[in-house]
């Protein structure tokens, strides 16, 4: 395992490799109770912004959990190769975040359907951790 902390400017090539094929994450919140709660996302790595990128319903429990608890994980899988980003998120609503979230989204995975209550969560990365 190694763990790497953003030199934004110096990002291994193989770990970006691995944050832009198309993999699907999970995302790990905190309850209000501080139990976990993962669920399946797509998930981006902007280089240019310094964070990565969810989309989501802004009614989602997961929106809920950021308000409350910014702390989160993000983890993908491929046979041995693994990485997760840990890091805190913030949900934005502006209309700049969430188009700049959905152009990250469809060049990793497809145009999103639309949705008119989509917010966008922001991760600032704290360090991505993994076997790439």
């Amino acid at each position: 395992m190694t763990s790497w902390q953003p030199g934004w400017d110096a990002f291994p090539q193989g770990l970006l490799d691995f944050w832009t094929e198309r993999h699907l994450g999970t995302l790990t919140t905190l309850r209000a109770d501080g139990r976990p709660h993962v669920v399946p996302v797509g998930v981006t790595v902007d280089t240019e912004g310094r964070c990565a990128w969810v989309i989501t319903s802004g009614t989602s429990r997961k929106v809920d959990h950021v308000r409350h608890t910014p702390t989160l994980a993000v983890c993908q899988v491929d046979g041995r190769r693994w990485s997760t980003i840990e890091g805190r998120g913030e949900v934005l609503e502006d209309e700049a975040s969430v188009r700049r979230a959905m152009e990250r989204y469809a060049i990793r995975y497809r145009p999103p359907r639309p949705n008119p209550l989509r917010v966008a969560v922001r991760i600032e990365v704290d360090r991505f951790l993994g076997n790439v």
